[in-house]
């Protein structure tokens, strides 16, 4: 779990993703994932950058609400049920999965998927058993 993720609370008005992309462009934070979840009144903004640290003070200074949670990213062959083993190995292991989505990243045949889970200590135990590994920030060309 050394990937951080960062969560910015959005207003649920036209605009408001633009802003943002447009202040992490013009300071050269590359977007490795995204995430939307929406609700009436707002919206979390889910996302992996190359360089979470930078992007979270830059966001900050321009006055947006934002938190950094650490996630776990597993790569699964990009392959027509690539994903079934990892979801299996939770079910059998009754962890709840919070959320999870993909990034952008494709390496030689993997595809990467960012999971926050219920019990992030038994995720990691369950995947070492399984001869699974989290993603590393080298791996995914994070800072």
């Amino acid at each position: 779990m050394n990937v951080h993720q960062i969560s910015v609370f959005l207003e649920n008005r036209a605009g408001q993703l633009s802003e943002i992309t447009a202040v992490l462009a013009e300071h050269h934070i590359d977007l490795r994932a995204i995430s939307i979840a929406e609700t009436a009144d707002y919206g979390v903004l889910r996302m992996i950058v190359d360089d979470a640290e930078k992007a979270t003070g830059i966001l900050l200074s321009h006055g947006f609400i934002l938190s950094m949670t650490p996630v776990t990213v597993i790569a699964v062959p990009d392959t027509p049920g690539g994903l079934a083993p990892v979801l299996q190995l939770l079910a059998e292991a009754h962890i709840d999965i919070e959320y999870m989505y993909s990034l952008f990243t494709h390496k030689e045949g993997q595809a990467y998927m960012v999971f926050r889970m219920s019990d992030e200590e038994m995720f990691a135990k369950k995947l070492a058993e399984h001869g699974m590994h989290p993603a590393t920030k080298e791996e995914l060309g994070l800072q």
